[in-house]
């Protein structure tokens, strides 16, 4: 007789159902084998009576922990609508550059992060068709298959050298690209301590890789301190990871990279730095503030994107070997997922060679030019102006945009709450005149709305009337213009 091993008990012996009567009656195969015989099995449990579609749908209607799945959707939107949360996408009717068309109003866009204006260069437009020519529109697989291409390696050995690294690794967005490295180096049994204002793929990946995360207050080389001895005291032979960006995506400032990286060397951790922000516009020829501040050599690992400054889409991380090697073999955002198109690649590194040249560094210092124009005046090319409620925020773009300015009303969850804000992205490509208009623009309508008790007369921007500040409130004396500004008095 044939000795059958006892199936696990999580493993389930599913049988067809018969047409009519009870399923118990339905011997299963293994007792037909002689299973363990003269020893009774257990029986299936009986199958629940089969019901119809609607059926269920009644049911489901009648619990109401489990609402109908659109009613569910049109009651989360409609939540967010009421905290003046929701967002809508805009269909530009131009290409990308210092204006844009929406639903055929042209406004001065002041929302990119095509800090040189190079998405619209003719060299990269060009590099980018050629790659297209030759190579495609998309790449047809992950790149462990066949989805790397010539421009791929072209590109990966071009932004080690930019980066005065041993190698580095396309991804297809800097999303990717941070998710990935986070994932792929840290484990459960490591420390990842994040800057609170880090961007949101910074955090989901070290979420991702299980690792224990401590986050510290935003810019506080003191409080990373604190982290990193609490990190050696508890877990003494965990790697330390320090995560942190070079130029803040929402404050436009800059970290205080010398201290983060003195503390990462004096604690033996493990820095990862975005510059996704300022590649292009900081340091030697746009290679960053590790660059400019001479800490570069002193990183392990490097990100960024070619999705800002240098005009294209996608992400990277540069480092030494064996770091690249390991994400090919470990970033599952690198492995299971299609390439990006050639063109991409190629149309990055000809911007690349213009952000290195005479050309970048013009327009560097004509975004310095422009950055000044602006009160108080940038350390980079993101300006912010903190208005705190979403309705106000909202209010006060929707008023910039009937001036001819698009700028983004910027609201939770990208920011903290009460910090709503507008969001001003400069652009080499901007006229400085239109950086003045704006710059006025904001002192017309901000100011009044921040502080009403400081500017009790200011001009309407819409009739040039006066404008009354009176409690949580401004608006314009004239009787047929109806502007008026009503703000959170709770911020003041």
């Amino acid at each position: 007789m044939r000795n059958f091993r006892r199936p696990s008990r999580d493993i389930k012996l599913f049988t067809p159902l018969p047409p009519q009567g009870n399923p118990r009656k339905i011997i299963p195969q293994n007792r037909q084998r002689g299973y363990h015989r003269g020893r009774s099995l257990p029986t299936e449990p009986d199958h629940p009576p089969t019901l119809s579609p609607v059926d269920c749908a009644l049911l489901a209607m009648k619990n109401p922990r489990h609402p109908m799945f659109q009613d569910h959707l049109q009651t989360t939107l409609a939540s967010l609508e009421a905290r003046h949360l929701r967002r809508r996408l805009s269909v530009s009717d131009l290409a990308t550059g210092p204006l844009v068309g929406f639903g055929g109003q042209t406004l001065h866009n002041f929302a990119s992060n095509d800090y040189l204006g190079l998405a619209a260069h003719p060299q990269v437009v060009a590099a980018a068709l050629e790659a297209t020519r030759d190579f495609g529109a998309g790449a047809g697989s992950s790149r462990l298959v066949t989805g790397t291409q010539r421009p791929h390696r072209e590109f990966e050995e071009k932004i080690a050298a930019f980066k005065n690294t041993a190698a580095a690794l396309v991804f297809g967005s800097g999303y990717a690209s941070s998710t990935g490295a986070l994932q792929a180096l840290a484990t459960k049994d490591d420390v990842i301590l994040l800057d609170k204002l880090a961007h949101a793929c910074l955090v989901d990946g070290a979420r991702l890789s299980g690792a224990t995360i401590r986050p510290f207050h935003h810019n506080d080389p003191t409080h990373l301190e604190h982290h990193l001895q609490w990190a050696r005291q508890k877990y003494a032979r965990a790697r330390v990871f320090i995560v942190t960006e070079s130029v803040f995506s929402m404050d436009g400032d800059l970290a205080p990279l010398r201290d983060v990286v003195e503390l990462k060397d004096q604690y033996g951790a493990v820095l990862l730095l975005d510059e996704a922000h300022a590649v292009g516009v900081l340091g030697r020829g746009g290679r960053g503030l590790a660059d400019q501040l001479g800490l570069a050599h002193r990183i392990e690992v490097q990100m960024g994107t070619l999705g800002k400054a240098l005009g294209s889409s996608g992400g990277y991380i540069a480092g030494s070997r064996a770091l690249i090697d390991l994400l090919v073999n470990r970033a599952r955002s690198f492995i299971f997922s299609t390439a990006p198109p050639a063109a991409n690649a190629a149309a990055a590194a000809a911007a690349l060679d213009l952000c290195a040249s005479p050309e970048g560094d013009r327009g560097r210092a004509r975004l310095r030019e422009l950055a000044a124009l602006l009160d108080p005046a940038p350390p980079a090319a993101i300006h912010r102006v903190i208005i705190g409620g979403e309705e106000e925020t909202l209010q006060t773009a929707r008023r910039m945009a009937q001036l001819g300015f698009h700028v983004p009303a910027i609201r939770p969850p990208t920011v903290p709450a009460g910090t709503s804000r507008l969001r001003i992205s400069l652009s080499a490509a901007h006229d400085p005149e239109v950086v003045r208009t704006l710059s006025a623009a904001l002192r017309a309508i901000v100011a009044p709305a921040t502080s009403p008790n400081d500017n009790p007369d200011t001009v309407c921007p819409v009739c040039g009337a006066v404008l009354l500040s009176e409690k949580c409130k401004v608006v314009c004396r004239s009787a047929t213009c109806g502007y008026r500004i009503v703000f959170n008095c709770s911020e003041f």
